[in-house]
């Protein structure tokens, strides 16, 4: 992917990160594993995970895919963010002291790790944001290839298909196997950096599949070299913007469980005892982006608490309306039961309420409630051509004369009811 400059994210905010962690790093004459966690270099981390968030975003907005999804490419940024900062800090530090050993006057140092700055957050992070895009793209669309039609579709590897494209990459081009091929575990798109390949669903009547083992013999070839082979993996699959052995982690990264961590444990390697205090910073900082998100779509759903609805229900005419708690709950938890709704279309619900069409009713609720809530209508509705149901509540009260009162406002969007 090619991008004008203007394409790209503002870069000040890292920048003026790394600038406070040198100042940081003058004073303590040193740096290790241990120091990830201090604020100048966690807000280093935190500014190049926000920008490199910005390709996820740019790369999903065609595609649409699963909170989930998002969230774990999220991570996955951060993860890379840290490695990438740790880099960074560990050169820099090894530029504080002078030709006699003694440390450097900080104008001195400053000027020194400009070339670090330069490479780290100008050159390199472009070239990083490109993948990004690419990646999270390519990890959306394999979320959306899962379902093969019973056999009817088949996953069919293709390159930009104009002079640019790599010899290597060139001999990949038309691939078909079906999305449970080993194949695609090693050799899904993005291939390398500024890789533009991509991979579309076809019809397996009319495209043979090709020889399993033909394929992944063309794959090694295409992606031989230190360079090349870090790039096996499966962006979609893995739920990661970055393979784990990348060019800031080490080879045995890409075959570390996780949760283990055995790794971290062998103290004469640094950078695996980094890990773990990455990973917990890289979760720490998805959460902090999933609660500024939350935010802005719960304040752009707002206009919705002054809206009502009038449907028929069972026969007699309802209104319905919103709620802040009920608007908390249809963000949070519609996610989870919807693969149809997506954070876009929360703003315009009341629309897609004007047009549902009652269902059924549930009293049968699962677990005694604080908010009063008695019973669930469903009613069926559309999003974007495609069927969902909405749940709407109905709160009972009792005024001072003892007269029932009711709240109806709609709760959550799902895909399935089980009284349907």
């Amino acid at each position: 992917m090619q991008l004008a400059a203007d394409d790209y994210p503002d870069t000040s905010a890292i920048e003026s990160a790394f600038e406070k962690a040198m100042k940081w790093l003058h004073g303590k004459r040193i740096f290790g594993a241990g120091m990830l966690k201090e604020k100048p270099v966690r807000r280093l981390i935190e500014e190049t995970a926000a920008y490199l968030s910005k390709g996820i975003e740019r790369g999903v907005v065609q595609e649409s895919p699963s909170e989930a999804m998002v969230s774990s490419l999220r991570e996955s940024a951060g993860v890379f963010s840290g490695f990438k900062t740790f880099h960074e800090m560990k050169e820099a530090a090894n530029l504080l002291l002078d030709e006699n050993g003694d440390l450097k006057p900080f104008e001195r140092f400053s000027n020194d790790v400009q070339k670090i700055n330069d490479a780290y957050n100008r050159h390199y992070l472009k070239t990083e944001y490109n993948f990004t895009v690419q990646s999270a793209e390519m990890a959306a669309k394999w979320e959306e290839q899962q379902d093969d039609g019973d056999g009817r579709y088949l996953l069919q590897y293709r390159t930009a298909g104009d002079k640019k494209v790599r010899p290597a990459h060139r001999e990949l081009n038309g691939i078909t196997l079906p999305p449970s091929d080993p194949f695609w575990d090693k050799y899904y798109p993005p291939n390398g950096f500024n890789c533009r390949c991509t991979v579309q669903k076809v019809r397996a009547a009319k495209y043979p599949a090709t020889d399993s083992d033909a394929a992944m013999k063309a794959g090694d070839k295409a992606t031989e070299g230190k360079y090349a082979e870090m790039f096996r993996f499966n962006p979609g699959k893995q739920r990661a913007a970055y393979p784990a052995y990348n060019s800031y982690t080490i080879r045995k990264c890409a075959t570390c469980k996780k949760n283990g961590l055995k790794l971290a444990k062998i103290p004469s390697n640094e950078l695996c005892a980094a890990c773990p205090i990455i990973r917990e910073c890289a979760g720490d900082i998805a959460k902090s982006q999933a609660a500024i998100e939350r935010k802005h779509y719960l304040r752009e759903m707002q206009p919705l608490l002054k809206k009502k609805v009038v449907l028929e229900i069972d026969g007699v005419k309802k209104s319905i309306g919103f709620t802040k708690e009920g608007n908390k709950h249809l963000y949070s938890d519609t996610f989870g039961r919807s693969s149809v709704l997506k954070p876009d279309d929360l703003a315009h619900l009341d629309n897609v309420l004007k047009q549902s069409v009652y269902v059924s009713t549930s009293d049968r609720l699962s677990h005694a409630r604080k908010d009063k809530v008695k019973r669930f209508f469903y009613l069926k509705g559309e999003i974007n051509g495609k069927t969902v149901y909405l749940n709407v509540a109905e709160a009972e009260f009792e005024n001072r004369d003892g007269k029932k009162k009711y709240d109806r406002f709609l709760y959550s969007v799902t895909d399935k009811i089980k009284s349907e």
